[in-house]
C-alpha cells in the first residue's frame, strides 16, 4: 500500500538562526537524522536573508512552491532568481550558498540525496483533468504543490490529496493523475546498485 503523508499532520520546525522553518514531509530510512540519511524531503519557509546549513556528500534540489522567489548565491559560482520564471535549482550540499530575500517569505520543495546512497530527479507536472503516471525508479514520491485536491489512482487503490499532502507510491507501474487544475512534483529516488 501507498503511503499517505497529510501535510496537516506534520510540524514545523524553527531554524536556529531565525530566517525560516523547515516542515519535513520524508526521510529514509526512518528514524534517520541529518547525519545519516539516505533522503530526505521537506517543505522550506524562507523569511528573512541568510546562510543556509551546509550538507556534505548530499545533492540539493530546491522548487519554489509559493512566493515572490529568492535570490541564491550559490558558492562564488553563480547566483540564481529562484521564481516563477526559474522555479528550481540544484546544487551540490557542501556549496556556501546565501539567500537574499527582498519581497517577503517564500516556501520552497526541498530534495536531498546522499550520493553514496542514491540520486533524485524531480518533475514538475500540471495536471489538468487526467495524467499518467508510469513508474521510473524503485521510490516515487508525489507531492501536491498547488490545487485544491488531486486524486491518485491504480489498479489496486485511490488515494485523496489536497494541498501539500504528499504519498509514497507502492510498487504499482502506472497512476492515474486527477484534479481540475494542479501542480504536482513527482520525486524519483535511484538506489546506487553497487
Amino acid at each position: 500500500m501507498s503511503k499517505l503523508i497529510q501535510y496537516a499532520s506534520l510540524h514545523a520546525t524553527p531554524w536556529k538562526n531565525g530566517g525560516g522553518s523547515t516542515t519535513e514531509i520524508a526521510i529514509a530510512p526512518q528514524g534517520a537524522t541529518f547525519d545519516d540519511f539516505d533522503w530526505r524531503i521537506s517543505l522550506a519557509t524562507i523569511s528573512q536573508s541568510g546562510p543556509f546549513s551546509t550538507f556534505a556528500g548530499i545533492d540539493r534540489t530546491l522548487t519554489l512552491v509559493s512566493g515572490p522567489g529568492v535570490v541564491l548565491d550559490v558558492g562564488n559560482e553563480r547566483q540564481v532568481a529562484l521564481s516563477d520564471r526559474e522555479p528550481t535549482v540544484a546544487f551540490p550540499g557542501e556549496a556556501q550558498v546565501a539567500a537574499t530575500v527582498s519581497s517577503g517569505s517564500t516556501t520552497d520543495f526541498n530534495v536531498m540525496t546522499r550520493r553514496t546512497a542514491c540520486r533524485h530527479q524531480l518533475e514538475r507536472r500540471d495536471v489538468r483533468d487526467f495524467s499518467t503516471l508510469e513508474r521510473r525508479s524503485d521510490i516515487t514520491i508525489v507531492f501536491l504543490a498547488e490545487g485544491e485536491s488531486l486524486y491518485l489512482s491504480s489498479s489496486k487503490e485511490r488515494i485523496a490529496m489536497v494541498r501539500y499532502d504528499a504519498v509514497i507510491l507502492d510498487d504499482e507501474d502506472v497512476w492515474t493523475l486527477e484534479a481540475g487544475q494542479a501542480t504536482v512534483f513527482i520525486v524519483d529516488i535511484i538506489e546506487n546498485n553497487d
